[in-house]
């Protein structure tokens, strides 16, 4: 490699010199942003370039030099190192992903059936691609987007408004969506959001409230911020969105090889730089780079949500039919895990639909049980207030509630559970659909036998 470019910018401290780099060059990838780049063949660009180079204002000669000597300074060979063994540590997990079961088609009939025959049913749904459009659908017109905005399937309306009116069933949306953007498609709904992986919580005729674990951490989210800034000026139609327990970059409408390329660059400055020692998980999407704290999952959160429902509704049947849907992170899906019957380990996941036996009362010797007593005492269990970014969340908890409570109102049997996967082809799920489609058909089917 040639190190001219990278020893001028190591050089220029003092003098915060500019650097014209021709796009050709390999640094221009990494050098690019603060530098100059020009097409050397182009007498007339290069002599232009050199007159701007010579007539910059001073302050944006520093931001381009602080730019690219940052660099310079934090990709040292001890940084090349240890980016090459977390690929390495990618490699393993990408392999273990390639042998994940594929599950099989849900049998819709069946689903509907056992549906019909509960008297206490539990709906957990998720957002996006599982209640929107898949986002090849939406469709491009001259580079522009038409929607930015997961939206709500229009023909899921009415079979959705019939379930969420069944006094018998209990829906929930759960997904990693801010709280504004499931306000805007679910506020006429009487049904449970759950937003930001299930750290907030509401009923829709209620505030919203927090289930965050009152030891997590968010002072890495500076850090992090920069990095996704930076990947989003260098990536066309990229963006990235702050939330307020995670941050995401997503590059779904960018062109997909060079969305593909930037976001392994992205990884290798996160894992290098502000999260190579933070207690945080990267969690990567189809078209998307998550990082989130270690303790925010859907599954992790499930058992505080359910808590909190059994509480505000003052349910006293058990709950006899669950069926969680949702086009799920491999992270998030401990989810599904969590309804589970406890099974062998050695006992494979396509077997699992055939388990005779009661998948539990309790949740007291599960695996749930663990995770539960793994997680930290949420927010929800308090009689407190938090606030923030200003918005405070009130709790409507008036009395402590048990962390057994939401598992132990549970009284399955296996074949009143089911977990289903939307457009994966490889899951931890029970069963898998399609598409968002094949979504529509089954809640119809549940809306028609109520």
């Amino acid at each position: 490699m040639n190190l001219v470019s990278y020893e001028y910018v190591a050089c220029q401290e003092s003098k915060k010199g500019v650097l014209i780099l021709s796009e050709f060059a390999g640094a221009a990838q990494s050098l690019g942003a603060g530098a100059i780049l020009v097409n050397p063949w182009n007498v007339t660009e290069v002599a232009s370039s050199i007159g701007y180079a010579l007539n910059m204002p001073a302050d944006e000669r520093e931001k381009r030099h602080h730019h690219n000597f940052k660099h310079v300074i934090s990709h040292t060979a001890q940084e090349w190192a240890a980016t090459f063994v977390s690929e390495l540590n990618v490699t393993i997990v990408e392999a273990q992903l390639r042998t994940r079961q594929i599950p099989p088609p849900l049998p819709i009939e069946v689903a509907v059936d056992r549906y019909s025959c509960s008297n206490n049913r539990l709906l957990i749904l998720g957002f996006n691609a599982t209640l929107t459009e898949p986002v090849d659908t939406l469709g491009r017109k001259d580079s522009q987007i038409n929607e930015w905005e997961p939206k709500l399937r229009p023909d899921l309306r009415e079979p959705l408004r019939k379930l969420c009116d069944d006094p018998k069933t209990t829906v929930l949306v759960l997904s990693g969506s801010a709280r504004n953007v499931l306000d805007d498609n679910f506020s006429d709904y009487n049904l449970w959001l759950a937003a930001e992986n299930g750290m907030f919580l509401r009923v829709t005729t209620g505030d919203w409230m927090t289930t965050m674990p009152e030891n997590l951490s968010m002072e890495w989210v500076d850090s992090v911020k920069n990095v996704f800034e930076y990947f989003t000026d260098r990536t066309p139609r990229s963006q990235f969105e702050v939330r307020e327990t995670s941050l995401i970059w997503n590059y779904k409408y960018s062109d997909v090889e060079f969305g593909r390329l930037q976001a392994r660059d992205l990884l290798q400055h996160l894992w290098t730089g502000p999260i190579s020692n933070a207690s945080l998980d990267v969690v990567q999407g189809r078209r998307s780079v998550e990082v989130r704290s270690v303790a925010v999952t859907k599954g992790a959160a499930i058992d505080r949500i359910l808590g909190e429902i059994v509480h505000s509704k003052g349910m006293k049947e058990p709950i006899d039919y669950v069926l969680c849907i949702g086009h799920f992170l491999t992270k998030d899906e401990d989810i599904y895990t969590f309804f589970e019957p406890e099974l062998p380990s050695e006992v494979p996941a396509l077997v699992r639909p055939q388990v005779p036996t009661q998948v539990r009362t309790s949740i007291v010797g599960s695996r749930a049980a663990l995770l539960m007593k793994q997680n930290s005492m949420s927010a929800v269990e308090q009689n407190k207030s938090y606030s923030i970014d200003g918005d405070t969340l009130h709790s409507m908890v008036t009395d402590r509630i048990s962390l057994q409570e939401g598992s132990s109102v549970l009284d399955l049997q296996a074949n009143d559970y089911f977990s289903c996967s939307v457009a994966r082809k490889r899951s931890n799920s029970r069963y898998r659909l399609q598409s968002s489609d094949e979504v529509v058909t089954l809640l119809r089917e549940l809306a028609d036998h109520r």
